[in-house]
């Protein structure tokens, strides 16, 4: 994998941690355990670029914790990373 790549997937990564550990400082301690691994799925799918994985993750989050996707989905950060994966056409 060429040296430009990694550091453009690192990146990404890194960018995707800092929005989700803003999120979670910002929640608190309001998510159950069934909310934290809803929120660690749509993390994992960000960080991996998985388009199809982060939809179905976001859905599930919309159906099981509509609260839950407001705040995520209005989180600055998670929002405009969420449109830059959209735009990619993930």
């Amino acid at each position: 994998m060429p040296t430009e790549e990694k550091n453009s997937k690192d990146q990404h990564r890194a960018r995707v941690r800092r929005a989700f550990d803003s999120f979670g400082q910002r929640l608190g301690g309001r998510l159950d355990e069934t909310a934290q691994k809803s929120v660690a799925q749509v993390r994992e799918a960000a960080e991996a670029r998985d388009g199809e994985r982060l939809r179905g993750h976001l859905n599930d989050l919309s159906k099981r914790h509509g609260w839950l996707y407001r705040e995520l989905a209005t989180h600055p950060e998670i929002a405009n990373l969420l449109d830059e994966l959209a735009l990619l056409g993930l």
